[in-house]
């Protein structure tokens, strides 16, 4: 049995801005220990939401260090360090892991994509690499390639291969990674809306957008549900659909960057090529938020 990086709800954060376009690191520390304080379970920097391919790599590193140093061991800092490039996913990880991180998070190569040969023979180059606890990140519709149950049972019999963050929102797949590899690897949900689906066929949690607007919330769904508190859970996550949908009415994260700046956080703008949501989208994030009583 491998020991789960967390258990409970790690925030996808986002990285906020400046009025220059660069990175707010003051905000940051604020937004970590607001997190710490709502009962975030984990803290994962320098993902998708927080803009990484947008990222150079002195401010991709540099917010790694600074995570680690702001969390100063209260959580662990799983560092976004994926890529399309093998040789470059090496050499960020193992920067990652001089910083300090906890655990690695990596998405499947996009756009030139690979065989699922490929990806077995890409998670084993990195997982090899480093000393550090390896979250493979299935993300189909955001790379165009999918990891398969059979991939990643092979993948799990590696040691540092600990668990898999699965958006590709079928949940029969999930279902199949759980028998295909027991508990040799975890499974997180990496879709707000199926925090409770993945819960209830083992998961051990959720690597969440939705935590950056409601932390303490998307704790409390799964803690109630490790509590035998199940009803009560998917009560919760029910509750929630609205708004987790109105947080990716557009590209992700720019929804949850308005939200973060309607609450009242410095967060700034998205870089480009992100730009600003819709009016549309703009009114249906206003609605949801009212009525889940953000505002």
């Amino acid at each position: 049995m491998k020991k789960p990086v967390f258990t409970g709800a790690a925030v996808a954060i986002i990285t906020p801005m400046n009025a220059d376009g660069s990175v707010n690191f003051e905000e940051l520390g604020r937004i970590i220990d607001d997190q710490i304080a709502h009962g975030t379970d984990a803290i994962v920097i320098c993902g998708t939401t927080g803009e990484s391919p947008t990222l150079s790599d002195e401010e991709h590193t540099a917010c790694i260090r600074y995570a680690v140093k702001q969390a100063a061991g209260r959580v662990p800092v799983i560092a976004g360090t994926g890529s399309n490039d093998t040789k470059y996913a090496i050499w960020l990880s193992q920067q990652a892991q001089a910083d300090g991180a906890d655990a690695l998070l990596l998405v499947t190569p996009y756009y030139n994509k690979t065989s699922q040969a490929g990806l077995v023979a890409h998670y084993t180059a990195i997982a090899n690499a480093v000393n550090l606890p390896c979250i493979l990140y299935n993300v189909p519709s955001r790379t165009g390639c999918n990891l398969t149950p059979a991939s990643l049972a092979q993948l799990a019999k590696l040691p540092n291969i600990n668990a898999v963050k699965e958006a590709s929102g079928n949940i029969s797949q999930v279902a199949e990674i759980a028998a295909a590899c027991g508990t040799e690897l975890n499974i997180y949900s990496g879709n707000d809306d199926q925090i409770v689906p993945l819960l209830a066929l083992g998961g051990k949690g959720v690597i969440s957008v939705l935590s950056n607007v409601a932390p303490q919330y998307t704790h409390d769904i799964c803690a109630k549900w490790f509590a035998g508190e199940t009803q009560e859970s998917l009560q919760m996550q029910l509750k929630a659909l609205p708004l987790c949908k109105a947080l990716f009415a557009d590209v992700n994260p720019i929804p949850a960057k308005w939200a973060m700046n309607r609450l009242g956080w410095q967060a700034g703008a998205c870089r480009l090529p992100l730009v600003e949501p819709s009016a549309a989208v703009q009114d249906q994030l206003e609605t949801a938020m009212r009525d889940f009583g953000l505002l």
